[in-house]
């Protein structure tokens, strides 16, 4: 199976009707595929009267047999050499804010042409199912019951006696069963026929079908976001969570076409200023130097007889007895930050009696520092120190991170790391 649409764009940019991307086009059929999509609410991209336009979510969209990933647009001046750059990028983001090691390509990722978010995916959950398989499928006890020709369990009264008056040679009971079909193992395998049926990458196909072919065969059963909020894990089963979040992920971002035809829609698509927040905060979770904390809140404003308002920083950091707060903003602002922003951090200052702030973006890794302006009449204010500190991205996601905290410290400590 080969991609016959794929389309590589970045966040704020546009996909126009019969205009040629890359070596493909982009259709009035597609366009319409999109229409429909959209009909579901999403916030993912804006509908134009010739095109669709995507907002500040990143990932992939695929709709039938065309894929759209949406990278990363930290510069105005991004342009289609920089895509390789981005797509690695962003998938090794995703990788570290997921928690997934992040190691040196292997020799199977290197072989994955268009290494896509989407491909990602689907690539470690294939990993971690290998390995369940490899180790062997955990079993789990479960409550079940049947007509039986030998006496096992309990035996269930009013259906022994509605169902086998008249055949005396069987038991219709309850009984307690140790195999491999529990919940974990239903989900796994809804998600590996989900694979089967809406991979495209040819490189992965042969994987799908080793996972379908020796995993057990379990009952069809609707999977929604409660079924994942009841599971529980043991000492045995503790070794699945990392497939069952993903599967998570796949399940509940999948949105089947019941019209029939080829339009089924699996969107991995990510706020970009969520994730930047989140990587900025695991990054600087590896440092040895400070304490940090992610979304600390306080209260603000309290209506009388009513509830209060709060307001969280996205980071803060405690070195030496000091506060330092950090709040992230994935755009590009030109080194001219909004004023809201800046009054917020103002407040940051004084409810989090905070040392400095600043307000981390994307960029080409400068600080710009600042202060606010004395109030008449009081001594206080000249002395509130607010930063912009702009970090540049790269390719490599640990010399990235390395980047990330080598900045901080040298902003906390006044430019010496």
């Amino acid at each position: 199976m080969i991609r016959r649409n794929h389309f590589i764009v970045y966040e704020h940019t546009s996909l126009k009707v019969d205009r040629t991307y890359d070596g493909t086009t982009f259709t009035q059929e597609l366009y319409e595929k999109f229409a429909q999509f959209f009909g579901d609410g999403v916030p993912y991209f804006k509908l134009l009267r010739d095109g669709v336009r995507f907002n500040e979510y990143v990932g992939a969209i695929q709709i039938g047999d065309t894929l759209v990933e949406v990278l990363p647009k930290a510069d105005k001046d991004n342009d289609s050499s920089d895509k390789a750059k981005w797509q690695s990028a962003l998938v090794d983001m995703m990788r570290a804010v997921n928690g997934f090691d992040v190691k040196a390509p292997s020799e199977s990722s290197l072989n994955l042409k268009n290494n896509s978010v989407l491909d990602l995916y689907f690539e470690m959950f294939i990993d971690e199912v290998e390995k369940l398989l490899h180790k062997g499928l955990a079993k789990k006890y479960r409550k079940t019951e049947g007509n039986l020709t030998a006496l096992k369990g309990s035996l269930v009264f009013s259906k022994q006696i509605s169902m086998n008056l008249v055949h005396k040679e069987r038991f219709y009971t309850k009984y307690t069963t140790y195999d491999k079909e529990h919940l974990l193992h239903i989900i796994l395998y809804k998600t590996i026929i989900l694979l089967a049926q809406i991979n495209t990458n040819s490189r992965l196909i042969s994987r799908v079908n080793s996972l379908l072919l020796n995993f057990p065969e379990m009952p069809n059963q609707k999977i929604t976001e409660a079924t994942f909020e009841k599971l529980s894990y043991n000492r045995k089963t503790q070794e699945y969570k990392r497939a069952i979040d993903i599967a998570r992920l796949l399940l509940m971002q999948y949105h089947p076409n019941l019209s029939g035809g080829n339009k089924d829609v699996l969107a991995l698509m990510f706020d970009m200023n969520n994730l930047w927040e989140q990587f900025v905060l695991i990054s600087l979770k590896k440092s040895k130097r400070f304490k940090v904390r992610g979304q600390n809140s306080t209260g603000f404003w309290k209506r009388t007889n009513g509830k209060t308002r709060s307001i969280r920083p996205d980071i803060k950091i405690e070195m030496e007895g000091k506060n330092f707060i950090l709040d992230t903003k994935w755009k590009n602002v030109k080194k001219k930050p909004s004023i809201e922003d800046i009054r917020q951090m103002y407040a940051y200052h004084h409810y989090f009696e905070a040392e400095k702030v600043a307000l981390v973006y994307p960029g080409d890794s400068s600080l710009i520092n600042g202060t606010f302006s004395k109030i008449k009449g009081k001594s206080e204010g000249s002395t509130l120190q607010c930063g912009l500190m702009f970090i540049s991205s790269n390719t490599n996601v640990k010399t990235w991170q390395e980047q990330i905290e080598t900045d901080v410290l040298s902003w906390i400590n006044n430019g010496e790391v």
